[in-house]
């Protein structure tokens, strides 16, 4: 591959003086850049180093100097094609070897790799493959189906002048083989064979500039519209080795990807495992177990939940408490990331699922939403020892850490769970992080009180957003990257999410912080998650509304009961004002990575009607007064003032999206 694609596209490596992206990291020549290292170099690190032999392996008869093949194949391909400038290599696939090697061999190649989001519909897919106008694309048999019709919908837009991508099929014997004969009878190329391809003799070279694209990656997050993000190696280096710094991972370290790889490339771990020369453990539907390159990958039974939709071709995958304990004691796991979502699994998984203890410390780190402090408290209680990171795809993933103190380790558990539920200080690979006000950009206080924005900015921030330039002259107003995340300053330097700008509730003129309705909300018996919006409301404008999924095994008989019991138990934690006037029950509807998608129940909300001229505490039945938008849930008992939601209600969080 490195032979054919040895380019610096225009489009993925825009400067400053491009007026249509601009790259808002400043001229390298502003800096003093050291252009010999980059986060592919890890690879001939860590093929340098003793290679970490698990146990099935020591059964493999394999020469370990073969290991790397898969990526050393990768990179060297040469391609009898001619490819325009502009090259891009999208990757649809869950967390499986191939997608790992990916990281390394498409960047070495000089391209820019694109990790898709396996669980959006075709319609998404193809405004992604369009949008990013790439020139290939791997996929995994399973997911199949999805590209093709997602390029389908890209050829119906383009007509005769779509130029079809390079189509790269990805095998694996734990999927139904009909599945690998209709790609390949479909004129896709299997991953394999297309390895056997390459060049041995033809030695890659790096990139000439530390500035040049390696990734892009759409967010998804709490909004409907996807933006291209583009990173850079200097950003990937930095970060990855970040990465390793603050969680303590050293060589050898045994990690498990519950996180998708498709996720800011997997928080920047799937370079920092290389670099370290970790072991990974691959989470997917297989139940095979097999020796791969140096890192030791292994696919191992995921125990995901599977639900399909035929028409959407969508695959929705859970990481259960079972397959993460089930790793855990099987292969010595120390390290896997996960979203709060995941670690409330865990804590409320059922006593024949658990391993108490732990043969080991596990350390976690989570990031993706604010983690409720009673999770983590349940965690630490389980045996885990949880790393609180935040950070945006913008960002590399997570670019603040909720570093220890020794002085905590005296404390109440309650309290050191509150003091670890906060964001922290920056990485060491970020140069700039604070709270400022945004009129006019002033920090904010160190008080704990006062509430402004978090703004970051240096190496650790992307290049831009693809072919948006209104979306970039927002994001980088004022020199500073504008997170569109809301928090305070304590005394000590941490910082701590107070809420997304766009999810603050203003009812009679007080601002309520949806985020700390949702942690006191967690603190109830029966509630398993929460998620706190916006409702129209006559009198105050609007009211706090909670959407509440419960806990296994509570008897809903009483919806009303208990969205009684939750109220007055809000009323207990919070001034009045705050407390949820309406609660609905239901599932949540989440990204792939565990956020909940809030304009999503926003949209609801919205929907349910403004609260006829609510008191602080309304009596039950203002809350059954719903009005005829909404549909009639199947589940939902006469006279019960909440409305319940099942889990077809809202579908895949991302077939709702619109583009």
């Amino acid at each position: 591959m490195c032979k054919l694609l040895n380019i610096s596209a225009k489009e993925f490596n825009y400067s400053d003086n491009d007026n249509d992206n601009g790259d808002f990291n400043s001229d390298p020549e502003d800096f003093d850049v050291c252009k010999g290292k980059n986060c592919v170099f890890y690879l001939d690190e860590c093929c340098s180093l003793p290679a970490n032999i698990t146990e099935e392996e020591e059964d493999d008869d394999d020469d370990d100097d073969d290991d790397d093949d898969g990526i050393i194949d990768l990179y060297v391909h040469g391609f009898s094609l001619t490819f325009s400038l502009f090259f891009l290599v999208a990757v649809i696939a869950p967390n499986i070897p191939a997608l790992y090697e990916a990281h390394f061999g498409v960047p070495m190649a000089g391209a820019v790799i694109n990790p898709v989001n396996i669980r959006l519909n075709a319609s998404t897919v193809a405004f992604l493959l369009e949008h990013s106008s790439s020139s290939v694309v791997m996929v995994d048999q399973e997911f199949f189906p999805l590209a093709e019709e997602a390029l389908k919908i890209w050829q119906e837009k383009k007509k005769s002048s779509f130029k079809p991508p390079l189509l790269i099929v990805i095998a694996d014997e734990s999927c139904d083989p009909k599945a690998l004969k209709y790609a390949l009878g479909r004129g896709a190329i299997e991953y394999e064979k297309f390895l056997e391809t390459g060049d041995p003799e033809f030695a890659w070279k790096p990139p000439q500039d530390e500035w040049h694209s390696i990734s892009l990656g759409y967010t998804s997050g709490t909004t409907a519209s996807p933006k291209g993000v583009v990173l850079h190696h200097r950003g990937a280096y930095l970060m990855s080795l970040s990465g390793a710094l603050v969680w303590g991972m050293n060589e050898g370290a045994i990690y498990l990807w519950t996180l998708p790889m498709f996720h800011c490339n997997g928080w920047c771990y799937t370079w920092t495992l290389a670099a370290v020369c970790g072991t990974n453990i691959c989470l997917r539907q297989a139940i095979t177990i097999v020796d791969s390159i140096t890192f030791s990958f292994y696919k191992l039974v995921a125990h995901f939940t599977y639900s399909f939709s035929l028409t959407m071709f969508i695959a929705f995958i859970q990481v259960t408490a079972k397959a993460v304990y089930s790793a855990i004691a099987k292969h010595g796991v120390t390290h896997f990331c996960a979203a709060p979502v995941v670690l409330n699994t865990i804590v409320n998984a059922s006593p024949d699922e658990t391993i108490v203890p732990l043969p080991r410390v596990v350390h976690v780190m989570t990031a993706g939403a604010a983690p409720p402090p009673p999770v983590l408290f349940a965690m630490s209680q389980c045996g885990f020892r949880v790393t609180h990171t935040y950070g945006l795809s913008e960002t590399y993933g997570p670019s603040t850490v909720c570093a220890w103190k020794p002085e905590w380790d005296s404390l109440p558990q309650e309290t050191q769970a509150r003091l670890n539920a906060r964001q922290g200080i920056r990485y060491i690979g970020l140069e700039g992080l604070n709270i400022v006000n945004t009129q006019n950009m002033i920090p904010v206080p160190a008080d704990g009180t006062t509430v402004g924005e978090i703004v970051m900015r240096g190496n650790a921030v992307m290049k831009g957003y693809l072919k948006n330039p209104k979306a970039n002259a927002e994001a980088f107003a004022n020199g500073w990257f504008h997170s569109g995340d809301l928090g305070i300053k304590h005394p000590d330097g941490y910082i701590e999410i107070k809420d997304r700008s766009k999810d603050i509730i203003i009812s009679g003129g007080e601002n309520i912080s949806s985020v700390e309705i949702e942690n006191s909300l967690y603190l109830h018996p029966v509630v398993l998650e929460a998620s706190v919006v916006a409702r129209p409301d006559e009198r105050w404008g609007e009211s706090p509304c909670a959407f509440v999924t419960l806990k296994p095994g509570v008897n809903k008989s009483n919806e009303q009961r208990l969205a009684e019991d939750i109220m007055k138990f809000c009323r207990s934690k919070m001034p009045a004002y705050s407390v949820p006037k309406s609660v609905v029950f239901g599932p949540l509807p989440k990204t792939s990575t565990g956020k909940v998608q809030k304009h999503l129940l926003r949209a609801k909300a919205k929907e349910m009607g403004p609260l006829k001229m609510s008191r602080l505490k309304p009596p039950v039945d203002q809350l059954v007064d719903l009005p005829d938008v909404l549909p009639v849930n199947r589940f939902c008992a006469a006279g019960c003032p909440v409305l319940l939601l099942d889990d077809s209600f809202f579908g895949d969080p991302q077939t709702s999206s619109t583009l």
